[in-house]
């Protein structure tokens, strides 16, 4: 299973887990997160760049992953995905270079499958 593959099983699986809970705060709260990327003033593919670039700035491999996938679901090109790695740099500087070579072998496997 590829390393995206894996990914995505465990967010779905852990995903329902959590919300079968039924915690009304938690619930409501992973809605939101999903409506914050729809299309609105800014279209989807915008938001999932504006959300790549802020997990990267965040360091946060689970959500560049998320958001990785996501922009590629949406057609996003290598070279747009390099304009936005980059902009994450800049504002989050060097710490942000060992997140980016993740979130780079992440691409490498989507564009060989």
């Amino acid at each position: 299973m590829s390393r995206a593959e894996e990914f995505r099983a465990f967010r779905e699986r852990m995903n329902e887990k959590i919300r079968e809970q039924g915690h009304l705060g938690i619930n409501r709260f992973f809605n939101l997160d999903t409506r914050a990327y729809e299309d609105g003033a800014l279209d989807a593919r915008t938001k999932e760049i504006a959300g790549l670039v802020g997990s990267l700035v965040l360091r946060c491999d689970d959500c560049i992953a998320y958001h990785v996938l996501r922009c590629v679901e949406l057609g996003l090109t290598r070279d747009e995905l390099f304009d936005a790695f980059n902009v994450g740099l800049v504002v989050g500087g060097s710490i942000v270079i060992p997140h980016l070579r993740r979130a780079v072998a992440l691409l490498d496997e989507l564009e060989v499958a």
